[in-house]
């Protein structure tokens, strides 16, 4: 049974379930259909543009730091070198039912210097196109067993991101020789992969 989870809540992984090797992390979100145009769209942020979401698994260390350029998988990486994280691509619009893009995990091949993998949402070309999360409805991530297509939980997004350009939807990090997942959902005014990368360089 699928466990719905808030924001700052944290779940075990694979703590009592030793078989859980494989995961599929699944993000979703729609956009909201606007047609305000002239003064207000200047106000509001409407934009007639679709919306381009791209997700990023940043692999970090022990001390929540890249340490090399190839551990930041997205749309134009999508396997990470050591083949522990696979994005299987990127979806344009946020159109349809279901993950609008997915992340395979297997913790297995995670290198043992990968303390956290962390998933960040942004708008791709935000500032040209004046788009912003508050534009943005049904945001949430969710975990699944990918051998036996079994969901494990489910975070839905459902603060105020109006103005936002980034989200961080959560993270799975180790602890005591285990997996667990933090329900993170910050939003940040980070326009880019490479702008929300700085955070982490060290």
């Amino acid at each position: 049974m699928s466990i719905n989870l808030i924001k700052g809540q944290k779940i075990d992984l694979t703590k009592g379930n030793s078989n859980l090797k494989n995961l599929t992390v699944g993000l979703g979100w729609d956009p909201i259909q606007q047609q305000t145009k002239g003064f207000l769209s200047k106000i509001l942020g409407s934009s007639n543009d679709e919306i381009d979401c791209d997700a990023t698994v940043f692999m970090l260390d022990v001390n929540g730091q890249i340490k090399k350029s190839e551990d930041v998988i997205y749309f134009g990486k999508l396997k990470s070198d050591c083949n522990s994280v696979v994005h299987t691509g990127d979806n344009l619009t946020g159109e349809g039912d279901g993950d609008d893009e997915q992340i395979l995990i297997s913790l297995n091949k995670i290198p043992s210097n990968i303390h956290r993998l962390l998933f960040v949402v942004n708008i791709y070309d935000c500032i040209n196109r004046n788009q912003h999360f508050g534009m943005i409805k049904n945001a949430y991530i969710r975990i699944e067993d990918s051998t036996n297509k079994k969901e494990l939980l489910k975070f839905n997004l459902s603060s105020n991101f109006n103005g936002l350009t980034s989200l961080i939807a959560g993270e799975i990090y180790r602890h005591n020789n285990e997996w667990k997942f933090n329900a993170i959902g910050d939003g940040t005014h980070d326009t880019s992969i490479n702008e929300i990368s700085k955070r982490f360089i060290y």
